[in-house]
């Protein structure tokens, strides 16, 4: 609430430079604010009586829309990268070349979802597939850490790393 739309008897008033100005109707802490130039905030409405602050509310605003875009900029936001085998029975060049990958992405900090995909008879063979996805994490071990083990949904295995954590 600011200016007019305080509607208390009694507020305790500070000044723009942080000074106890005491407690004061809420009429006379307007016409405080008014002679500053500034307006009045209330700034702590539960208290008994509320506190209320003589300050620039503009200028305040700005400020804390500043903040939070500094805020966002500032945050980290971590991406799920996919890397797909269509068959468990790869060849050793394509398994490197995918792992070389996922060291990639988990060195940019990302997660990453590798996913066997079963087609045919090679459903019969799920547990080459789970022997490849672990041997995927081994090789991801250095950089990454398995945070959702393998599991078969549908015709899909999956398996989700993350990250290791820099100490």
């Amino acid at each position: 609430m600011i200016n007019e739309e305080i509607r208390d008897e009694k507020v305790r008033l500070i000044s723009e430079t942080g000074e106890q100005l005491g407690v004061m109707s809420a009429r006379e802490a307007q016409l405080a604010a008014r002679d500053a130039g500034l307006d009045l905030v209330k700034i702590a409405p539960n208290a008994v009586p509320p506190v209320c602050k003589i300050m620039d509310y503009g200028k305040f605003k700005f400020e804390q829309t500043k903040k939070q875009r500094e805020a966002r900029r500032n945050q980290n936001t971590v991406e799920t990268k996919e890397i797909k085998f269509r068959t468990a029975g790869v060849g050793d060049h394509d398994f490197d070349f995918r792992l070389r990958a996922a060291l990639r992405y988990l060195e940019d900090g990302n997660r990453v979802k590798v996913t066997v995909q079963f087609r045919g008879r090679n459903m019969t063979h799920t547990d080459l597939g789970a022997a490849l996805l672990e041997r995927f994490a081994e090789g991801c071990a250095e950089k990454g850490v398995v945070e959702k083990p393998a599991k078969l949904e549908g015709r899909d295995m999956s398996m989700i790393l993350a990250a290791r954590v820099k100490q």
